[in-house]
Formats: C-alpha cells, structure tokens, sequence
C-alpha cells in the first residue's frame, strides 16, 4: 500500500511527523479516511479522534478539539486547535472542557451566531465523551 507523509501538529507541540498509509480524520461534515494520492481538499475538524496507521502497520489514536486539515496527493496536515495522545486523556480534563463550554454558554452575552457555534462544540465534546468513556 502506498504511503504519504502526515504531520499532526497543535499550538503546543508537533505531535507526529512520519510516514503513514491512512489517517482518519473527524472532518466537520463527518469522518473521513485519507490515503496516499487523495485529492486536494482542505477540511475543517470537529473534536474526535484521529485514528492514524503507519507505514509500519503501527495504528495510534490521537483525541482532536477542532482546527483543520489540509490534504494533498502527497501529504496532510492537521493543524489542531489542541490534541492529545488518546492514552494521555482524561476523564477529568474533557469534563473540564464541558464545563468551561457550559459556563461560556451560560454567560449569555454572545451574539446568536457565536452561542450556535458554542451550541454545536458542546454536543461535540458529549459525543467524544462518550467515545472516549467507551475505550
């Protein structure tokens, strides 16, 4: 199988640099799996999990709270707004998350446009509460 070179980087840190064959990613209009030779397409990303296999056959996960991808035949980038190692989240730190959405939610001084977007990132984060709580 073909492989491609794939760069998972935050504000923090690089997270991961190397040669892969799949990684899928949380796009916002739903999950999407990036091979060598893929198509040009930027996307953005919804907190979830990105589930990546090296050209090793190695599978590592990688926990995502939003940003966007930008995928060539040859390449993709994740640039995340934050991301964890799957094994390096917490419970506590995503409940953590919930609750400052929450609390910015129920802050009330944000025009309808922002609190949908609050709305939406908050049901995001349940949901990957949930994965998160399944694994």
């Amino acid at each position: 199988m073909a492989d491609f070179n794939f760069e998972l980087v935050s504000p923090e840190r690089l997270l991961l640099s190397e040669r892969v064959t799949e990684v899928v990613i949380p796009a916002t209009e739903g999950e999407m799996t990036v091979m060598a030779n893929h198509a040009p397409t930027m996307t953005t990303i919804k907190p979830g999990v990105v589930t990546v296999k090296s050209a090793d056959g190695k599978v590592s996960r990688y926990v995502v709270f939003g940003g966007f991808a930008d995928i060539l035949p040859t390449g993709c980038t994740l640039l995340a707004e934050s991301a964890v190692p799957v094994s390096d989240l917490t419970l506590a730190t995503l409940e953590k998350r919930i609750e400052a959405t929450r609390a910015e939610l129920e802050d009330g001084s944000h025009h309808d446009e922002h609190r949908t977007r609050l709305e939406q990132f908050l049901a995001e984060l349940t949901q990957l509460n949930g994965i998160v709580v399944a694994a």
